[in-house]
């Protein structure tokens, strides 16, 4: 376990080296102090009214997660954007002539080196996406004096969902000891084929005729990570508060992460450096 652990600082460090830790932050960084120069500009009553035009009897929970779900999900999705694209070069890095050679020679096995790197890039998300969202809710909470701490939540959920889609990222950045397939990959899974295998799922399904095809539409659907599910229904549920009706995505996104670390595993032990 202290070699995963070494592992992982060394890879914050090898991102903050390369400035990916610093502009992740400073976009954060941006974003808040816009949304704190906005938010010092407004009277509360007039955002109320902004969000409840009609005068309908809403709680303060429920206007505070409105803007926060406002500023966070559009903050959320780019920022996962911009976490694959950051992190999809770790892996090829390692593997670089010199550098894999360096870290074989020392008493660390290559299990060690894959979990320390992934569990790495989930540490310069984690941190990233905790400080935004943590900022938001500062920002919110003192301006309507209403404190939820619930909302702080969201930040793992986030994690989770970059968590999966860096699963495939490794795996394929041992195999091909590149960056650009995993990264396509990860962004195709997460902007096309998960939202669209739910649309299917949930509007398409019950017109389909074909048995055949509603079988494939059901396997795939449950075969791909749920990331339009985590980022969507899940999310919003968590920061209004609400029950969460089914964990079914978690566990099934969990399932797809653990066996695509296995395979890549596997796939790096046979590997010769």
């Amino acid at each position: 376990m202290r070699n995963i652990w070494i592992m992982a600082v060394s890879t914050l460090r090898e991102a903050m080296s390369k400035k990916v830790f610093v502009f992740f932050m400073g976009i954060s960084a941006v974003v808040l102090i816009i949304q704190l120069i906005i938010f010092s500009l407004i009277n509360v009553d007039k955002l109320t009214m902004a969000v409840n035009p009609m005068g309908l009897t809403i709680t303060m929970k429920q206007i505070i997660s409105s803007f926060e779900m406002m500023i966070v999900s559009p903050l959320a999705v780019l920022g996962l954007l911009l976490a694959i694209f950051s992190s999809s070069s770790f892996i090829p890095t390692m593997l670089e002539k010199g550098n894999i050679d360096l870290l074989l020679s020392k008493p660390v096995s290559r299990i060690e080196l894959i979990l320390g790197k992934y569990l790495g890039g989930l540490l310069v998300v984690f941190i990233n996406v905790f400080f935004l969202v943590f900022g938001v809710w500062l920002i919110i909470s003192v301006k309507f004096g209403y404190w939820d701490p619930a909302f702080l939540s969201i930040s793992l959920v986030i994690t989770f969902t970059f968590a999966v889609l860096y699963s495939m990222i490794v795996l394929f950045g041992i195999m091909t000891q590149g960056s650009v397939l995993g990264m396509m990959m990860a962004y195709f899974t997460f902007l096309i084929l998960s939202p669209l295998l739910l649309n299917a799922k949930e509007k398409f399904l019950d017109a389909i005729e074909s048995g055949l095809l509603k079988n494939i539409i059901k396997t795939c659907y449950y075969i791909v990570p749920k990331t339009s599910e985590l980022m969507g229904s899940l999310l919003i549920n968590i920061t209004a508060g609400k029950e969460i009706e089914s964990f079914q995505p978690v566990f099934t996104s969990l399932v797809f992460l653990i066996l695509m670390l296995a395979f890549s595993i596997v796939i790096f032990r046979k590997k010769d450096f």
